[in-house]
């Protein structure tokens, strides 16, 4: 039996909407596209990131607090230069939390309301 991870699945009230912020923001290229399902691929056609639309979706809370629809999952993104990579994601359409945990990395939120990380390695 062989699995081979491909990529991840963002739940959003408008894939194609929330498709295109990543578009943006990623640089990478559609590689398929309705109005229920979109997948992006990475330039090297190795990594890819799937929308997919839900009606009901509840946009999350970070941080988390009880009784409130609580984050599942988050993306980290590696960046040479946070401050404007930061600049560069809110020109795209992300919101900077206000809660920031760490000096290296920037919470922010995609326009449908998840947390992703912007991170500068340590060395």
């Amino acid at each position: 039996m062989t699995m081979t991870y491909t990529g991840a699945v963002l739940d959003a009230p408008d894939a194609r909407e929330l498709a295109a912020f990543y578009r943006r923001l990623l640089g990478w290229t559609t590689e398929e596209d309705s109005e229920q399902w979109v997948v992006l691929c990475d330039p090297a056609g190795t990594a890819r990131l799937s929308f997919q639309t839900e009606p009901g979706y509840r946009r999350p809370v970070w941080p988390g607090r009880p009784g409130e629809q609580l984050m599942m999952a988050h993306l980290d993104i590696e960046v040479d230069d946070l401050a404007a990579e930061v600049a560069r994601a809110v020109e795209a359409g992300a919101e900077v939390a206000d809660f920031q945990p760490q000096e290296q990395v920037r919470v922010c939120f995609d326009p449908a309301g998840h947390p992703f990380c912007l991170y500068v390695r340590e060395n």
